[in-house]
């Protein structure tokens, strides 16, 4: 078995990642940039069921600063980059999220070709391929499609991605010597939740089920199990033909917010009662965004009816993922599960 490094390891997905490593027989090495954050790494990994037994290790190193990444990557054999910042709200200054996403990826992938990692997997995102594209909503969009960072609908998270993105393949080409790159781009990202720190992506299902929207944006977009794309790193981190390629992690069609919400009320009974299903007009969102930074971000978004396609994952790795359904409601669950819901209390594990 191999020695993984996973950067960003008490975060969504870095967790999972670490989860099926371990399950695999991996040893594990992860990121924090906080020591202090080993002991909500250890019970998130708890809540997944893992046995770590001293096949896990953790190193303190920040994508804004140098110190730690020769470290972090020594004797690993591979590297899984997952950490970026995700923020819930929009920043004053977009360099707040292009300048870490970027430099840290340049960080991670320099300490890994000078310690001769065989290659890195590099978490991007589809907000790095579906937007700034004035016409073509239409068809679905693939791995050889980009986002146009310079779009007047682009948002600081999605240029940050893009950025990041074009900064990682840029640097293997000219000077990334014999190390090895392919990336992850998911959709938006549900599933189980191992703790109360968790994903901006899962905001939405929590604030449907607490009942904190007064209605549902006119919003589509893809969605994609936590645990199928930690599977899908992990099958990009060893398969022969997934050097140098880019994947989609999409489970199915695109989904409008109301159809979220109808699986919601179909399958979680009581606990979704508070779950809205009035669609609000568009200019009530835009109105509420003046005040809102969170509903700022999705303004662009309103009404546009954009697809998209895992055909290469499924061809070329065998990629199966859950369904759209099967996504949404283990997010819930958990959510349920955890007491993270409004007057919910958390039921103990047995």
């Amino acid at each position: 078995m191999s020695t993984v490094l996973v950067t960003g390891g008490s975060g969504f997905i870095g967790s999972h990642c670490i989860l099926q490593l371990l399950a695999a027989g991996h040893r594990v090495r992860t990121t924090v940039r906080n020591p202090k954050r080993e002991e909500d790494v250890r019970a998130m990994l708890k809540e997944g069921s893992a046995a770590e037994g001293d096949r896990l290790s953790f190193v303190t190193a920040d994508l804004e600063r140098d110190s730690g990444w020769q470290e972090a990557v020594a004797g690993c054999d591979y590297v899984l980059h997952v950490a970026s910042p995700f923020p819930s709200n929009v920043p004053k200054d977009e360099n707040e999220l292009i300048v870490p996403a970027r430099e840290g990826a340049l960080r991670v992938l320099r300490a890994a070709r000078d310690a001769g990692i065989k290659r890195v997997v590099l978490t991007s995102s589809f907000a790095a391929i579906g937007y700034g594209h004035a016409a073509l909503w239409a068809i679905p969009f693939d791995e050889t499609m980009w986002t146009n960072p310079d779009g007047d609908d682009v948002p600081p998270y999605a240029k940050s991605k893009v950025l990041a993105e074009r900064a990682a393949w840029d640097f293997v080409a000219r000077e990334g010597g014999g190390v090895e790159l392919s990336v992850i781009n998911p959709v938006v990202v549900f599933g189980p939740v191992l703790g109360p720190d968790y994903s901006t992506s899962i905001l939405l299902v929590q604030r449907l089920m607490d009942g904190a929207l007064p209605g549902l944006p006119r919003l589509t977009f893809g969605v994609v199990d936590v645990r199928d794309v930690a599977d899908l790193h992990i099958r990009a981190m060893t398969h022969s033909a997934a050097n140098s390629e880019r994947f989609l992690a999409v489970a199915g069609d695109f989904m409008p917010v109301l159809d979220i919400a109808k699986v919601l009320k179909r399958r979680m009974g009581v606990s979704a009662s508070r779950v809205p299903t009035f669609q609000l007009p568009n200019w009530v969102v835009r109105l509420a965004a003046i005040r809102d930074p969170a509903v700022k971000q999705i303004v662009p978004e309103l009404g546009k009816m954009k697809n998209a396609t895992s055909e290469k994952a499924r061809r070329v790795l065998g990629w199966t993922p859950r369904s759209n359904e099967e996504a949404i409601v283990a997010t819930a669950e958990s959510l349920v599960r955890l007491g993270l819901l409004k007057d919910s209390v958390r039921v103990p594990s047995r």
